[in-house]
């Protein structure tokens, strides 16, 4: 008998988890830990569709029927082949045929099949809760260049609850963010990325988190959450100039110049006609140095800008000379004192 559970017993349970749905709706977005394991592709989703529109239910239900029968032998095997052990999570978009005819399918081979009530609409639900519970948060703020993607990292090492949100998003935050990146999620699945990081994190101890905009390149932090972390205490990261520059050089020294160019016209209107050309002819003559010195001088006016329209006293913590995981030791010895004064201005 196929069992049929909610969310939070789905994703507690044993076996792989079979997405079922077309291959364009799992590469929208997906439970993280789920297997695509289409009833139908995407064409054929499409002519089902299209069928229940113009002739009902009825008729669209036997074209499933028809498209489904030659395809259960090898759905069986592949199955199979992902489960030896013969135990699976089967979903679909609402918990209706699709997940129920390949439970059926796979119970008559001789599996245990565990089916989501509600699908992966039910998942996105539970998304929602996820990122809008209240969370102790403290957010690592700091100018371009200090580190605080590899501090947040050192943190992680040094078993500190973390959510590294440019990671999950494949993007650094800038103009510059997806060089040597790979693609970015959907909005949609970078949301269940951040709630499934979220629920393995102990939720008595507080979370560091990097300072983001909004935008994570085309990825959305969702409201619920990005609320809490401009709420949150903020501790900003101080280190030299040429310590920043030299953080710089090793993160986009080796990066393809044409890639550099392009993404440096595309801040050109805030940057400014001048300086972009001569950031530009500093890329094409191979002068990194100076290109990450017009870019600071820009990205620091704006960091500038941002600090003063917060209405906050900010603590500052100074790195200089400290390696990432000298300056993760130091914030864990300091923040419990400087979270403290991290408050509003009266």
């Amino acid at each position: 008998m196929v069992k049929t559970v909610a969310i939070q017993d789905f994703l507690m349970a044993a076996g792989p988890i079979l997405d079922v749905r077309s291959p364009g709706e799992y590469s929208h977005g997906h439970i993280p830990a789920a297997i695509s394991f289409p009833l139908f592709n995407d064409e054929e989703r499409a002519q089902v569709g299209i069928c229940y529109q113009q002739q009902g239910r009825d008729a669209a239900v036997e074209l499933g029927f028809d498209l489904l029968g030659p395809k259960l032998g090898a759905m069986v095997r592949k199955a199979q082949a992902i489960a030896p052990e013969k135990m699976v999570r089967v979903h679909c978009w609402r918990g209706g045929m699709r997940s129920g005819g390949v439970a059926w399918g796979l119970q008559m081979a001789g599996f245990q099949v565990m089916t989501l009530e509600g699908g992966y609409k039910s998942f996105r639900r539970w998304v929602r809760q996820v990122v809008s519970t209240p969370r102790n948060l403290i957010v690592l703020g700091g100018m371009t260049g200090t580190g605080k993607t590899h501090i947040l990292h050192a943190l992680k090492q040094q078993g500190e609850p973390t959510l590294d949100l440019e990671a999950l998003a494949n993007h650094r935050g800038s103009s510059f963010g997806s060089l040597d990146m790979p693609p970015q999620p959907s909005t949609e699945h970078f949301e269940n990325l951040i709630s499934d990081r979220l629920i393995q994190l102990d939720p008595r101890r507080p979370v560091w988190v990097e300072a983001e905009s909004r935008g994570v390149g085309t990825c959305r932090i969702p409201a619920e959450f990005f609320q809490q972390m401009e709420a949150a205490p903020t501790l900003e990261i101080v280190r030299p100039l040429e310590e920043r520059l030299e953080i710089l050089l090793e993160m986009y020294g080796q990066t393809d110049r044409a890639a550099l160019i392009q993404a440096t016209e595309r801040i050109r209107k805030r940057l400014g006609g001048q300086r972009t050309q001569a950031a530009v002819e500093s890329i094409r003559n191979e002068r990194p140095h100076e290109v990450c010195k017009i870019l600071l001088d820009y990205y620091d006016r704006t960091y500038r800008y941002g600090l003063e329209q917060r209405n906050q006293v900010i603590p500052q913590i100074d790195v200089a000379g400290l390696s990432p995981e000298e300056a993760a030791r130091l914030l864990i010895a300091k923040a419990p004192f400087l979270v403290s004064a991290s408050v509003p201005l009266e």
